[in-house]
């Protein structure tokens, strides 16, 4: 069906629920169960939901070279059409949302509708810079240290000031634990991440959701992709750069509710 050819779909894959498909990429650093966990029941009560893990997460082995973006994006289709899903909506958060738009803009034929949360097309100077260090800390394989740089950056100032200390430090410690190993390749691909000449390309409907207080990938970079994809939405909510940890129900029922709206 599609006007390009797949690859084998190589990637570790996880399928769930039932119903129209919806093809899912996660953010740099994690893994499918690590962005989407808090809100996969409800996503599957609705969607028959595939994602993937990128190499170095989850069950995928960690890259031997430069990750490349196209490949990112053929894998997440191939492994939605191995999992017999003809056409599906796409979701991207943070490094998965440029996955998404590239696999959008290579496989059209498939995709019916794109929802993107906290994400950019190409990251501006506070955000390079940011990755950066992330990066170079990661390849030091401090995971508690990549957890301590991470937590000013990705959770809001509320949800941050609200964390009793010791609660805090647990978190830290638990949230280290889950730091994928690929997480300096991730870091790396983000970077030079640039898929602004694919947004003209985009034409189904379109969900940007921006994540307010976000410090890890500003809000202004989401609302450039609502301004350059034609007939695109923006829903906003107030949380920093993890909607699944400050507001898990409101993040899942703005992806469900826009995507039974536009119901292939």
């Amino acid at each position: 069906m599609s006007a390009r050819d797949l690859p084998d779909a190589t990637y570790a894959r996880t399928r769930l629920g039932s119903g129209p498909g919806l093809a899912v990429a996660h953010g740099a650093g994690s893994s499918f169960a690590g962005t989407y966990g808090p809100v996969l029941d409800g996503l599957a009560t609705h969607h028959t939901v595939v994602g993937v893990d990128y190499p170095g997460s989850g069950g995928t082995p960690r890259a031997t070279a430069p990750l490349s973006l196209d490949a990112m994006a053929d894998q997440l289709v191939a492994a939605a059409v191995a999992e017999g899903l003809e056409t599906f909506a796409l979701h991207g958060y943070s490094l998965g949302g440029p996955v998404a738009i590239r696999a959008a803009a290579r496989h059209p034929e498939r995709v019916t509708a794109l929802v993107l949360t906290a994400t950019m097309a190409h990251p501006n100077n506070q955000q390079a810079l940011t990755l950066g260090v992330w990066g170079r800390l990661a390849a030091t394989g401090d995971r508690h240290l990549v957890s301590e740089f991470l937590f000013p950056h990705a959770l809001s100032p509320q949800a941050l000031e609200a964390m009793p200390a010791d609660r805090l430090a647990q978190a830290v410690t638990h949230a280290a634990a889950d730091i994928a190993d690929g997480t300096p390749e991730h870091a790396e691909l983000a970077t030079r991440i640039d898929v602004r000449d694919d947004l003209e390309a985009i034409r189904v409907p379109t969900l940007i959701i921006s994540t307010t207080v976000d410090h890890l990938v500003p809000p202004a970079l989401h609302r450039h992709l609502a301004e350059n994809i034609a007939g695109a939405r923006l829903a906003e909510i107030p949380t920093g750069h993890l909607p699944m940890v400050e507001r898990p129900e409101e993040w899942q029922n703005l992806i469900t509710t826009f995507l039974a709206e536009h119901r292939a």
